[in-house]
């Protein structure tokens, strides 16, 4: 079975033993990019001691310092979260955002963000997400251990991948680190421009982030985009 670039992101992990655990669980499922953004703990003989035999995991794991280095490449971003957030993204359950997943990776890497165990994910890190995944738990009990909400995730993930391969897209998404520094671009274009208020600048930004991560870019679409900002920031003459 040919398994998709989907890469679990462990966003900062506090417990080796649970990292060790999400190893596991991947493995159990074909899954093998794992990516820790800045662990608390790790290499750890207690990570390796729960990966149980997926130690391989562990030793080809990734690890960068921030959201950002970690869904680089990625050309869709899924972040999962028990609550609602005040700017929303579009939300899908478990079974749907592996289909997602799956059909995205057709196109390039796809990755699925997982916050730290006791605080969950910022709302600058689910920034960088195009969707949110809710495993749909009982609202009495909805705490839910990470290495267990990446053995559903990781198994819904491979149910999809049996039932057949994902339709082919011809839109293949521009590369987080090209979205990115497009917005870099917008914001620096909009303050200079005087668009930007100072008094809540991060909330326009996240907007129009969300704005654009819900189109869905491509490579050429963002040239268009940066090209209109350059002649924002630097007028061409009228033509004659």
């Amino acid at each position: 079975m040919d398994m998709p670039d989907i890469r679990i992101i462990l966003v900062r992990p506090q417990h080796p033993g649970n990292v060790g655990a999400c190893a596991r669980a991947m493995k159990n499922m074909g899954l093998r990019r794992l990516v820790l953004v800045a662990p608390q703990r790790f290499p750890d003989a207690e990570a390796v001691a729960r990966a149980a035999g997926a130690d391989d995991i562990l030793t080809a794991a990734e690890i960068v310092d921030d959201v950002p280095a970690a869904v680089a490449e990625c050309v869709f971003v899924a972040a999962t979260s028990a609550r609602d957030r005040t700017i929303p993204l579009p939300r899908q359950e478990a079974r749907a955002a592996a289909a997602t997943l799956c059909a995205q990776a057709r196109s390039g890497p796809v990755g699925l963000l997982f916050g730290a165990e006791r605080t969950g994910l910022t709302n600058e890190e689910v920034d960088y997400a195009h969707a949110l995944v809710q495993i749909p738990v009982d609202p009495q009990f909805a705490s839910l251990n990470l290495a267990a909400a990446v053995q559903i995730l990781c198994y819904e993930i491979r149910c999809t991948i049996q039932a057949g391969p994902a339709p082919a897209s011809a839109h293949k998404p521009a590369s987080q680190d090209a979205f990115n520094r497009f917005l870099e671009h917008l914001e620096k274009t909009i303050t200079d421009v005087g668009f930007l208020n100072e008094k809540h600048p991060r909330k326009l930004m996240r907007r129009l982030t969300r704005l654009f991560r819900r189109a869905l870019p491509d490579d050429n679409e963002i040239q268009i985009l940066r090209g209109l900002l350059n002649a924002v920031e630097k007028p061409y003459p009228p033509r004659r």
